[in-house]
Order: C-alpha cells, then structure tokens, then sequence
C-alpha cells in the first residue's frame, strides 16, 4: 500500500469512530462538530436555530479538520477538507440526513427534525484532500467559542446545606 493510501485509511477510520470532530473554517477557531461518516467523507449539520454553528464553512471552501483519538482523547490525525453544501432533498442529503437524524441527540421535533434541517439548516460534506503528517506543536488550548446556551448558574443558597445534611440515627431509650 502506498502512504497516501494509508493516510486516507487513517483518516476514514479515526473520523468514523470519533464522535467529535474539530474543525477551522475560514477566520474562525477550532470548534467541535458532531458528525457521520458517509460514503469517504464527514458530514454535519447545523447553521440553524437549535443546531451546532457552522460559521466560516463556505461551499466551495476548505477547513482543517482535527479528529481525536477514542481511547486516549488525543490528536490523531489532521487533515484538510473540501467544503461543499449538500442540496436539500437531493439523493445523498436524503441518504445522509438519515444517518444525522440517527445520531442527533435530544432533537427537540423528534421524528420531523430532517423537515425543519431541510427548511433551516445546511448539510455540508467535508471530504478529505490533504493529510497533514506533521502534528502541529503544543497545546492549541483556546477559549470556548461564545454561546447563549449554558447549563452553568448560581447552586442554590440551600445547596450545600441539603448536600452536607447527614441522616440522624433515632436516639435508642
């Protein structure tokens, strides 16, 4: 087998089994995408309300793509992607909307999420063009991207009070 036959091999098999995958657009940082694997590519969805940002992702553009190992969290392999939007209905968004609909976690309109990512968000394939055998030096640590979505609030005054309380033993007469 040629090298390049064993990047492309490394790059399907990482990016099939990782269930995150970072990618750079175009003037953007490094963001976690969840994605399928379909046909030698990654797809994902998002750009609308409720779904993963897709900003800096241009049809006809590129990305870098970073995937992480499953066992261990760490850098993998990177490789450069070709950005190309899927149109709405066509046979592969069809194809592919089904394997994102089965992944989806939480979507809130259940069954007719595939209806409103047709009306509102963009299906975009990243297909693999270049490995990058080098892996880049240091951390690349970056502050999260902005989001209103939160889960982090104030704990509750009583809180601690409830979590430290211990059970009392009935006194014995």
């Amino acid at each position: 087998m040629t090298p390049a036959l064993l990047d492309r091999a490394l790059v399907e098999e990482a990016t099939k089994k990782s269930g995150l995958i970072w990618v750079r657009g175009t003037g953007t940082a490094d963001r976690t995408l969840w994605h399928v694997w379909h046909e030698g590519a990654a797809y994902v969805v998002g750009g609308g309300p409720g779904e993963q940002p897709l900003e800096g992702l241009v049809d006809g553009g590129t990305a870098e793509v970073t995937v992480r190992s499953k066992d261990k969290g760490g850098r993998l392999v990177v490789w450069t992607a070709a950005v190309s939007e899927v149109a709405p209905h066509s046979e592969l968004w069809e194809a592919v909307a089904v394997e994102l609909k089965a992944k989806r976690l939480n979507a809130p309109d259940g069954e007719a999420v595939t209806g409103r990512w047709a009306r509102e968000c963009r299906v975009l394939r990243l297909a693999p063009v270049e490995v990058s055998t080098e892996m880049p030096a240091g951390s690349l640590a970056a502050r999260p991207v902005e989001t209103p979505a939160t889960t982090r609030q104030p704990a509750p005054a009583a809180l601690p009070r409830l979590l430290l309380k211990r059970k009392r033993k009935p006194k014995r007469p």
